[in-house]
């Protein structure tokens, strides 16, 4: 099934936005096939304000109507202990209060924006999703990361080259228990380095110890600002550690 079956199909749905390079692609074809489409965003400790920024400004260039609502994450054992299952017990938090919200304004037709490139055997919160009914058209229609970003950069849209992010939730070890205080201080630390001009990157906790993982086009960048660097994250860490081993990313043509 492609995307215009899947919209003929489905005229009336509720989609889960982060702000995303797919969630926003999936939002701008429905609304260009005339489905009536509105967006959900869900709030936790675990976005950067950024997150919402992009999804609200997209929104409003877009005129799509958006919901905003809150999730309190690190009220749930199963979350916070951060087990090796942890995105599971999130996307069934997540996902609940966004049902819920969807619900409330008429709408039974959950989607998300998963695409053909994410393996489902690597992501618990794939398995949430299936076992709450939540449907993921780009995957359905067999599109690629590759093929979303060509077909947003031909749609003009802002989210086409805009990195891959995962939640701050990641930056923790697994086993680690997950607190506002440890969210915060990577979330500070993320936004200090952007201003250093890295993209693309993860800063992980290790206690008083900060690793950073850049990719290999940037190591040239972390050797000249090392001084800086370390300056800027003393207050937060005692220690910063540059992984040699570079970071992996998607190639964005």
């Amino acid at each position: 099934m492609n995307l215009k079956e899947f919209f003929e199909a489905n005229p009336r749905l509720a989609i889960a936005f982060s702000g995303g390079v797919d969630s926003s692609y999936l939002i701008y074809a429905a609304k260009m096939h005339g489905c009536d489409v509105k967006a959900y965003f869900i709030k936790s400790a675990f976005q950067p304000q950024f997150e919402l920024d992009d999804a609200m400004k997209f929104a409003y260039m877009h005129s799509i109507p958006m919901r905003i609502e809150h999730v309190d994450v690190l009220q749930s054992g199963d979350i916070v202990e951060n087990p090796a299952d942890r995105c599971f017990h999130c996307k069934k938090a997540v996902f609940t209060k966004l049902i819920e919200a969807a619900r409330e304004d008429g709408y039974t037709i959950i989607c998300d924006g998963t695409n053909a490139s994410d393996d489902a055997t690597e992501r618990a919160g794939m398995r949430a999703l299936e076992e709450m009914g939540v449907l993921s058209p780009l995957r359905e229609a067999g599109l690629t990361k590759a093929e979303i970003r060509r077909l947003s950069r031909e749609a003009g849209l802002f989210t086409h080259d805009k990195p891959s992010y995962a939640c701050l939730a990641t930056r923790i070890p697994t086993g680690t228990e997950i607190t506002q205080e440890r969210l915060d201080l990577v979330a500070t630390g993320e936004e200090l380095l952007r201003t250093l001009g890295f993209s693309d990157f993860r800063l992980r906790y290790l206690g008083d110890v900060a690793r950073l993982q850049v990719p290999a086009s940037q190591f040239k960048l972390a050797f000249e600002q090392k001084n800086r660097i370390t300056a800027m994250l003393k207050p937060y860490f005692q220690s910063v550690l540059l992984d040699l081993s570079p970071r992996l990313t998607e190639t964005i043509s």
